[in-house]
């Protein structure tokens, strides 16, 4: 097959047996079609070949020009993290239960990749927050997220109490049990469960999303996504709070540390079929009527 990509990294599951089938099918085609396939390490073993060349997955992305992540959302994360500021497209192939990231089914699969490898696909960018544990004026740890940075309350049945500004600009202080700062791809994720709205993926904002907060007028709030977003704790009485980054976790955040968070300036990207409807999506995964087309 005439492609503009040469090298194709598979990621699968680990954890789920059942996609075998999947990644074993997925391998042939691809070798069959004369492309060179790499796969991550914990992937490797559903595939009896002892040819393959595998990589430790936070690598993988500097060994290829594309990956093909088949599972859940989950997967579809952990390729990403594993491919930041490669510039490598992704494609997602849904084994999981919903999968808003992961949009061509098994039964479609061979049919979507062959029109994306020749070049028939619908580009996407999706961008990645990053986010900066401050401790007295130094970065003790840095991390990013495709989907949302939260901030808990961790090990205690206490609310947390937290400072939120925006470019410098003071927006509200609030006792809760934490804070969501979501990017559009992560709007239908844990920031819809907590209440937030729904994002389309070309909206340059994000959305703020209290956890169970103390005041009930403290509502969602969408921003532009060019702000930096500094978050303190306002307490005074010494308790750890926990920082996740999609499903990465900062432990043992003080009440003296300050969180920043601003989007990566440089998206990945996601390759759809050509066919790709975002709106069909939400229809299709969050059950909305049919009816009324």
């Amino acid at each position: 097959m005439d492609s503009q990509f040469k090298t194709i990294g598979i990621i699968g599951k680990p954890s789920d047996a059942s996609i075998a089938d999947t990644l074993i099918t997925l391998f042939q085609f691809l070798t069959e079609q004369h492309f060179k396939v790499v796969i991550a390490e914990n992937s490797a073993a559903f595939i009896n070949d002892s040819s393959i060349e595998t990589y430790p997955l936070e690598t993988l992305g500097e060994h290829c020009d594309l990956i093909i992540a088949a599972g859940g959302d989950g997967t579809f994360l952990s390729a990403a993290h594993s491919c930041v500021g490669n510039k490598i497209p992704l494609i997602g192939i849904n084994l999981g239960r919903v999968g808003f990231l992961v949009d061509i089914s098994p039964k479609q699969m061979l049919a979507s990749l062959k029109e994306i490898l020749a070049g028939n696909y619908k580009e996407e960018p999706r961008y990645f927050l990053n986010t900066r544990i401050i401790r007295d004026n130094e970065v003790i740890h840095e991390e990013k997220a495709l989907n949302e940075v939260v901030i808990h309350r961790w090990v205690t049945p206490s609310m947390i109490e937290i400072t939120t500004h925006i470019d410098g600009q003071f927006l509200n202080s609030q006792r809760s049990d934490g804070l969501i700062v979501s990017t559009p791809t992560g709007s239908t994720a844990y920031s819809l469960s907590a209440g937030g709205p729904i994002l389309h993926p070309a909206l340059n904002a994000l959305v703020l999303v209290p956890l169970n907060p103390n005041t009930l007028s403290n509502r969602p709030i969408v921003i532009n996504d060019d702000a930096e977003i500094e978050i303190s704790f306002c307490q005074t009485k010494q308790i750890n709070a926990l920082v996740t980054c999609d499903y990465l976790e900062i432990p043992e955040v003080l009440i003296s540390d300050k969180i920043l968070i601003k989007k990566v300036p440089t998206p990945i990207k996601m390759l759809h079929p050509q066919g790709y409807d975002f709106f069909n999506t939400l229809r299709e995964k969050l059950n909305w009527s049919y009816g009324n087309q």
